[in-house]
């Protein structure tokens, strides 16, 4: 993106801070974070590093993990975080339930041992740059100051956290710019809420709203099916979807029962266009939603022999060796990382027991 925008604009590009929230937040955080009790050296941990931290949350609070499991605290925390709430305001809102009462405690340690190992998750990101900003206000004068324009793209899908620091930041200049679609809402269960592009008027007044209509990409088929589905929705921003492109080929749905007769009509088609109009193996892409979904597929794609590609299975940054290199990195920059420390202390083996490593 900021290439395509040094192409446009020049140089001046060059003094412009163009990311994503949580890359723009840890550039501020490198610079301020030491005044709320952590080092410029922090790091972040990813979700594997974050599922090895409950862990031994759990295994200190000795909670039970046959009816307790790290992922779903994981969620529960995330979510918590995406509220902005706190481990003190997530425990009012317990009301004495035995699954919130058991992740109030795991959040609370978890936040803890994040500190000791100077530390943050994806999540305290953005959360620990609005505390600076609200609570130091030479940083927030500084970057109020700095940020004269803000410009934020895909705005139906911010949070709760995402929504402060951008009217934190846009407060005193009040020059600020959404580009988003309401009918495009479709990541709630990752914290996204919808009432921030619905209420965007409201929270700043004297909005001016511009319709983008015309499409680029799709043909006058498609864009028929999409405005049919999104007629029905209940908002108040309606819009008509145009296009100068062909009619193209009839939209076509198809009703299976399970996954693998949906991964058989998949494969039917493939066939089916292979033979009677010339494709390539190579001519074909299956999109899926979640990775689960792939092994059904995978499995009639063997059963008929076709050959295939997953793309994007398991991430370089996630392999094994990897992960112990960055390990040994990241523990040079911050000796407090002691995560980083019991995952290479015996990587190669060093003949050190676990019991040890306590």
């Amino acid at each position: 993106m900021k290439e395509r925008v040094s192409n446009l604009i020049g140089d001046i590009a060059n003094d412009m801070w163009i990311g994503t929230f949580h890359s723009i937040c840890v550039r501020i955080l490198r610079r301020y974070i030491d005044r709320i009790g952590f080092t410029s050296s922090f790091v972040i941990f990813d979700t594997s590093d974050q599922k090895s931290l409950i862990k031994e949350c759990m295994k200190e609070l000795n909670v039970d993990d046959k009816m307790f499991n790290e992922r779903g605290f994981m969620a529960e925390i995330s979510n918590a975080k995406n509220d902005m709430l706190e481990p003190e305001d997530y425990a009012q809102m317990t009301n004495n339930e035995r699954r919130k009462e058991v992740t109030k405690e795991v959040y609370s340690l978890y936040q803890k041992k994040l500190r000791d190992n100077n530390a943050l998750d994806f999540d305290d990101i953005i959360n620990y740059t609005i505390k600076i900003l609200m609570s130091e206000p030479d940083a927030l004068e500084y970057y109020s100051d700095k940020f004269k324009y803000v410009l934020v793209d895909e705005y139906q899908d911010t949070n709760k956290a995402q929504f402060t620091l951008i009217t934190i930041l846009s407060a005193r200049n009040g020059n600020i710019t959404v580009v988003g679609d309401n009918d495009q809402g479709i990541y709630s269960f990752r914290g996204a809420d919808i009432s921030n592009i619905l209420n965007f008027e409201r929270d700043f007044p004297g909005t001016k709203i511009i319709k983008l209509e015309q499409n680029y990409r799709c043909t006058k088929n498609i864009l028929k099916v999409a405005n049919e589905v999104i007629k029905n929705n209940e908002v108040k921003y309606e819009k008509k979807l145009w296009t100068e492109n062909d009619e193209g080929n009839k939209v076509t749905a198809h009703l299976t029962k399970n996954e693998y007769e949906e991964a058989t009509y998949i494969v039917e088609q493939i066939e089916h266009l292979r033979v009677e109009e010339y494709y390539k193996y190579s001519d074909f892409a299956v999109l899926y939603r979640m990775n689960t979904q792939s092994r059904s597929i995978e499995d009639i794609l063997r059963r008929e022999n076709i050959p295939y590609k997953i793309v994007g299975g398991l991430k370089f940054y996630e392999r094994k060796e990897i992960k112990d290199i960055i390990a040994y990195l990241r523990l040079i920059y911050n000796t407090k990382d002691n995560l980083s420390l019991k995952r290479i202390i015996n990587e190669p083996k060093r003949g050190i027991r676990k019991n040890k490593l306590r």
